[in-house]
């Protein structure tokens, strides 16, 4: 978990996965609160859950795995 832990806040830093999935997007490294406002306002992203279910970055993912 020490690699998932490097990529949240120290706050977030040994939650369970299923905690993470549901803490705010800006638990996440490098995301403030005003790029969280941004997500949410844009995409109705609140969470890390909401963020990595997204329709729009799914499509977007898989265009580029499938682009390599």
């Amino acid at each position: 978990m020490s690699d998932i832990a490097s990529k949240v806040d120290a706050a977030y830093e040994g939650k369970s996965l299923a905690d993470l999935a549901d803490a705010p997007v800006e638990a996440l490294q490098g995301v403030s609160a005003g790029d969280a406002q941004h997500l949410k306002d844009a995409f109705g992203i609140r969470t890390i859950r909401d963020l990595g279910t997204n329709k729009y970055f799914l499509w977007a993912q898989a265009m580029t795995r499938l682009a390599d």
